[in-house]
């Protein structure tokens, strides 16, 4: 186990740590795409996945159920996540790849799109090489784990549009409607100017079986890998593979990145990996707004995942998988409770993304926003560090 970094208090530029960070040369090969409009429009599309744990399982249902997809093929590490997801899905044992280098067997099938569900380490070659194959891309957050990660899915977002293909990254909540009227609603006015932020990410232990299986044997490489959700490398610690959920809606409501943040953490809970279970940052944006972050990934008793925006005349508090309110002195939106968003999110944005193909819209429009949350995330994970 790797020893935690002692936490520092010290303001962290934005522009500073970025350029420290260094960006990553990202040279894709434009190749034109495999299938011109005419030839999806009026039929079902031929999909492999990439990464076929838990959460890939749960996605690749909803394009199942969505019905406009054939689950063609699969490609993972491990043997065993391959044939779980084939069994699953119907997929050959022909079209079911492993090893780490199994994504380059499926990109060579003929696929008119993939789904990148593999841990965040490996998100950006996924991506890159979907796209330099000729394929859309419908991609799991966070799209990477570091700086130069997130630099390379913004220029994959770019390819994408350059090459009319569609990129989509999984966000769930800013495919819910009443989150987007929420936000529609502050951007537009209706609470005055802002003057700041309260955004958190509270749970439970999560993590608890991989992280049993790792401890029998902290040194192997395979166990490692299978224990992602608990590696700072594989995952890029909490705040960036679950906590960016909250962060997402704040620099979302504020339509911009953070400047500087300031932060602590560290951890509780005996898990042989090395990710914190909680963490404190405090984030200035432009125009002098304050976001005040918290999280954690430990205990029992409390759960939820929020954003409260304090405005001059009014407050808008919205909860992932609750309530959606925006009250201002002389108007209210009530937007309900949005209790299945983690499964309606996902439904929509499926949708989404075969109507972007078949209609023809590569103007692949959350790439960009997920770049911005994702460096936000990190941007706090350095200052707590």
């Amino acid at each position: 186990m790797n020893p935690q970094p002692k936490s520092t208090h010290q303001g962290i530029n934005r522009r500073q740590f970025i350029a420290g960070a260094g960006t990553a040369a990202v040279g894709l090969t434009l190749l034109k795409p495999q299938l011109a409009f005419g030839d999806v429009a009026n039929r079902k599309l031929d999909i492999g996945v990439i990464g076929c744990g838990g959460r890939g399982q749960w996605v690749v249902k909803h394009f199942a159920e969505n019905g406009n997809f054939n689950i063609v093929g699969c490609a993972d590490y491990f043997q065993d996540k391959v044939d779980a997801m084939g069994e699953k899905f119907g997929i050959p044992a022909a079209r079911r790849f492993t090893s780490l280098s199994a994504y380059k067997r499926l990109l060579e099938q003929k696929l008119d799109a993939v789904i990148v569900t593999s841990p965040p380490y490996f998100h950006p070659e996924h991506a890159a090489a979907g796209l330099d194959a000729g394929k859309h891309v419908y991609c799991a957050k966070p799209i990477a784990v570091d700086v130069p990660g997130c630099h390379s899915i913004a220029a994959s977002g770019k390819t994408a549009t350059a090459k009319k293909l569609v990129f989509l990254v999984d966000f769930q909540t800013r495919a819910h409607p009443s989150h987007q009227e929420a936000v529609k609603r502050v951007q537009a006015g209706m609470i005055g100017d802002l003057v700041s932020v309260d955004c958190g990410y509270q749970t439970g232990l999560v993590f608890a079986t991989v992280d049993a299986a790792l401890r029998k044997d902290p040194k192997n490489p395979e166990l490692r890998l299978r224990a992602w959700g608990s590696d700072r490398t594989l995952s890029g610690d909490v705040i960036t593979e679950q906590n960016i959920h909250a962060l997402d809606m704040a620099a979302w409501y504020l339509d911009a990145a953070p400047i500087r943040a300031y932060g602590t953490g560290g951890r509780k809970r005996d898990y042989v990996g090395n990710c914190w279970d909680h963490f404190a940052v405090i984030l200035y944006f432009p125009k002098d707004i304050v976001v005040s972050f918290s999280s954690k990934q430990v205990g029992f008793g409390y759960d939820d995942i929020m954003c409260r925006v304090f405005g001059v005349n009014g407050t808008a508090d919205a909860h992932y998988s609750g309530e959606i309110m925006v009250r201002a002195r002389d108007d209210i939106y009530n937007g309900g409770k949005a209790s299945t968003i983690y499964s309606e999110g996902v439904t929509i944005n499926v949708k989404t993304f075969y109507d972007s193909i078949t209609k023809g819209d590569y103007t692949n429009p959350t790439v960009a926003p997920s770049v911005r949350s994702n460096l936000t995330t990190i941007l706090g994970r350095t200052a707590a560090y």
